[in-house]
């Protein structure tokens, strides 16, 4: 069974992404977590597959789970359009890099949770911000990064961007 677990916060601004994800087995805790987000849909929390277009999901297959409440349809078409697009296109370009074997790709599932902010504009931004943070996510997940030596090393340095004072 495999369980993995990556975050990534990439840009700035409104468009800022911030990815938490997991990956592991269909049959393992990341699997029943990815069926649950498939099938608890909420108003405002509509979770969808990652596809690199209409038919085209990628693989492993990813259920994309909104972290805030997607208000109005300016928000629910940039989840569903450079955001969607975004993660789709590093869940498939992890695989032909290797980052995830292509040989496992059946057999795991991804839980993405994608974070658009309500008053976020450039599409451009979404989709570029949105790709590196899943890609990064990945890289950090399928390497089971950071190591605790590395978390112990920054725990009394760390500077969070958004920490307020």
């Amino acid at each position: 069974m495999h369980f993995h677990i990556g975050e990534a916060l990439v840009g700035d601004g409104n468009e800022v992404a911030h990815i938490d994800l997991m990956i592991g087995s269909k049959n393992g805790p990341v699997g029943v977590a990815f069926a649950n987000a498939l099938s608890n849909q909420s108003e405002g929390h509509t979770n969808l597959l990652a596809v690199l277009e209409p038919n085209v999901a990628v693989k492993p297959s990813t259920v994309m789970v909104t972290k805030v409440t997607i208000k109005g349809m300016r928000q629910a078409v940039q989840m569903f359009g450079p955001a969607q697009s975004a993660v789709a296109k590093a869940v498939a370009d992890a695989v032909a890099e290797n980052i995830i074997p292509k040989d496992q790709a059946e057999g795991l599932v991804c839980v993405c949770g994608v974070f658009i902010h309500p008053e976020a504009e450039d599409n451009e931004k979404i989709f570029q911000f949105n790709y590196e943070a899943t890609k990064q996510a990945l890289v950090a997940a399928m390497c089971d990064k950071p190591s605790a030596d590395e978390m112990l090393a920054k725990k009394d340095s760390a500077a969070h961007p958004y920490k307020g004072f």
